[in-house]
């Protein structure tokens, strides 16, 4: 399966060399030491219908060195950063920090290749917001779409570049938009989340030092948070966001405070939700069974339960997803299946 014909910008695959047949898509991972980016490697090192090329480190000059947790899955050393050996192949996933994403992404799609970019970098739409929280990108270029599966696929199949959302924003939007969309919310939204230590990155900093996080549990970003833009944009109103960092590392649960239509009751929010899901396999209707960081650890599965009380039209939301999987890497790959006409579920 090659990537669809009427991608715009994107490189037709070669033949292969007995019966004329296209051969898998090559990719490439640049930014494969960090948390998400060795999750790429897992997922796609594995991935029946695409051929991964090479890994790339997010500097050019760092030392090639072996992943040994991916040991007999993905043999090859982690190279270093070369624009040139990524012009060789099909489509690049970009797991790099938002301002080398917004270098290298551009120059990959003036050769013709399609990107999936885990950064931040392209998906705020609004200049003044991208200028803001992301002033290393500059004019988004032609053909980006917000790169959240369940809600968006249309615009991924045919996408020059996917901007994968962040981890925060995809448990937070798969939870409200169906809701918003059948005019059930009234009111204001607040967003309780907490996440594990690995959605900080892989750099060290004194928040993410083991002695600071064990046996606490801190908010931050508070009102400055680049995720409640994105969350904002996508959902079409202001949301209260508040992230904490839990001694966890990896998952996270988000809390979600909202008001209801006067007379909603509890059958109308679980429709929403599961009539919205009932082709996506990755979303699970939990219902009154309030979902768990554990349920959802190590997958590709977002989980959203509920309590509504009728009386006072109040709502909580419960979702839960691994912000290295579902969250970044997984997602990222459920793009890619998505843009080459797979079953969503391949290799995942």
């Amino acid at each position: 399966m090659t990537v669809a014909a009427n991608a715009p910008g994107t490189r037709p695959h070669a033949a292969s060399r007995s019966g004329g047949q296209a051969a898998r898509p090559r990719v490439a991972v640049a930014g494969a030491t960090g948390y998400a980016g060795q999750e790429l490697v897992r997922l796609l090192a594995r991935h029946p219908a695409v051929s991964l090329a090479v890994a790339m480190s997010s500097g050019a000059t760092s030392t090639p060195r072996p992943l040994p947790a991916l040991a007999r899955i993905w043999d090859e050393p982690v190279v270093p950063l070369d624009l040139a050996r990524l012009g060789e192949v099909d489509i690049v996933f970009l797991a790099l920090p938002e301002a080398a994403s917004a270098e290298v992404a551009p120059v990959l799609l003036e050769r013709g290749i399609r990107v999936i970019d885990l950064s931040g970098a392209y998906r705020l739409r609004d200049d003044a917001q991208r200028n803001r929280w992301y002033p290393a990108t500059g004019a988004l270029p032609e053909g980006v779409a917000y790169g959240l599966p369940e809600r968006r696929r249309e615009a991924v199949r045919t996408a020059r570049l996917v901007s994968c959302p962040g981890c925060y924003p995809t448990a937070a939007l798969l939870a409200l938009e169906p809701l918003a969309e059948a005019g059930l919310l009234v009111g204001h939204v607040v967003i309780d989340a907490k996440s594990g230590i690995s959605g900080a990155g892989k750099a060290p900093t004194d928040r993410t030092h083991f002695s600071e996080n064990h046996g606490s549990v801190a908010a931050y970003g508070v009102f400055s948070h680049r995720h409640g833009a994105e969350i904002d944009q996508e959902l079409g109103t202001g949301v209260t966001f508040v992230p904490h960092l839990v001694p966890l590392d990896r998952g996270i649960l988000e809390t979600i405070y909202a008001g209801l239509r006067p007379g909603t009751t509890e059958h109308q929010v679980a429709e929403a939700l599961t009539s919205s899901y009932a082709d996506a396999p990755f979303v699970r209707i939990t219902g009154a069974s309030l979902p768990e960081i554990k349920h959802v650890a190590h997958t590709n599965f977002c989980d959203i339960g509920w309590k509504v009380d009728e009386s006072t039209g109040r709502l909580v939301l419960i979702a839960v997803l691994d912000n290295l999987v579902k969250g970044a890497a997984g997602q990222a790959v459920q793009n890619l299946n998505i843009a080459l006409g797979l079953d969503e579920r391949t290799g995942l």
